[in-house]
């Protein structure tokens, strides 16, 4: 018998002074987990980029609950993007898109 994965959903708020492409972001994140916590912890990760707004420098992440603090970590890890300054907070946390999507 197979367990479902649980999944939590980070809001995150992308400040920099150039617009990012969304295959920016997922580079950044993906290499800043790898960085960290090497290819066993990314395969652990489970990283998906669900939205990424890029007027409002916003985007949303998946990720595995039991990989949640390493993905954390990463993400406040990012400091710059192809050569441009960079910083991404995590607004908040979430089992579901729709409870992240009404605490804003």
């Amino acid at each position: 018998m197979s367990r479902r994965v649980k999944r939590r959903y980070l809001a995150l708020k992308i400040e920099s002074a150039e617009s990012l492409e969304e295959e920016d972001i997922k580079d950044a994140v993906w290499n800043a987990v790898i960085q960290l916590f090497g290819e066993y912890g990314a395969s652990q990760a489970g990283l998906f980029l669900v939205k990424y707004d890029e007027k409002k420098g916003e985007a949303v992440l998946r990720c595995s609950l039991k990989a949640l603090s390493m993905v954390h970590a990463s993400v406040a890890s990012i400091t710059e993007i192809r050569d441009k300054s960079v910083a991404l907070h995590v607004l908040r946390i979430s089992g579901t898109l729709r409870a992240l999507s009404q605490k804003r």
